[in-house]
């Protein structure tokens, strides 16, 4: 999974960049060309941020720390058992409740009507778990606080972003500290500042 989250990663950090040129282009009183134009409305209306709002976009187009994803895929899949990550490619557990490929829970309680969303591929698991962080309004906290510690020069830190996950889980703070928990004892922190090398992981091993 590891190699997945850095690819996302690094596909985000590159559009990233290309925001940031074309921002202080803007701010040199350059004109766009039809393709940037193009491309950063796609990516206002992709992220759900008002067209023009450059620092909106910035606060929601990053990374996921790799601890962080790692560790809630672990919890969410049941390291890597569970029936709706070897059916449906289903790293994270979303929900859904539209008629998008899904998979139905075999143990839901009475009144709920949700849905584990499906997915062809592992990586396009990975991808909707990055937007979901990025965009929905439940982890607005999250975004806030990581886009904090990209102002104070910072590591974006998994451990410390666990804790504005609260609603990702009905389980609420007791998620939390499964995660953080998950974090610690397989030591993944450390993986936070893992990049890809050749298309796999430029890491160091724990002694």
């Amino acid at each position: 999974v590891l190699p997945l989250i850095l690819q996302i990663n690094e596909e985000t950090l590159a559009e990233r960049k290309r925001v940031w040129d074309l921002r202080y282009r803007m701010r040199l009183t350059q004109n766009l060309d039809a393709i940037d134009r193009l491309w950063l409305t796609g990516r206002f209306d992709h992220y759900g941020v008002a067209q023009g709002d450059m620092d909106g976009l910035l606060s929601r187009m990053d990374i996921i720390p790799p601890s962080l994803a790692l560790a809630q895929s672990a919890e969410e899949s049941g390291w890597g058992t569970s029936r709706f990550v070897r059916e449906g490619n289903a790293l994270f557990g979303q929900w859904v409740f539209s008629a998008d490929r899904h998979m139905t829970p075999a143990r839901r309680d009475d009144g709920k009507t949700h849905r584990i969303k499906a997915f062809g591929t592992l990586i396009d698991s990975v991808r909707a778990y990055a937007n979901n962080l990025n965009t929905h309004r439940a982890y607005t906290a999250f975004r806030r606080d990581r886009a904090a510690m990209r102002a104070r020069g910072q590591p974006i830190d998994g451990m410390v972003l666990a804790g504005r996950l609260t609603r990702y889980s009905e389980r609420g703070a007791g998620y939390v500290k499964t995660i953080r928990s998950i974090i610690s004892v397989n030591r993944l922190r450390h993986l936070d500042d893992a990049r890809l090398h050749d298309g796999k992981p430029n890491i160091e091993p724990v002694i």
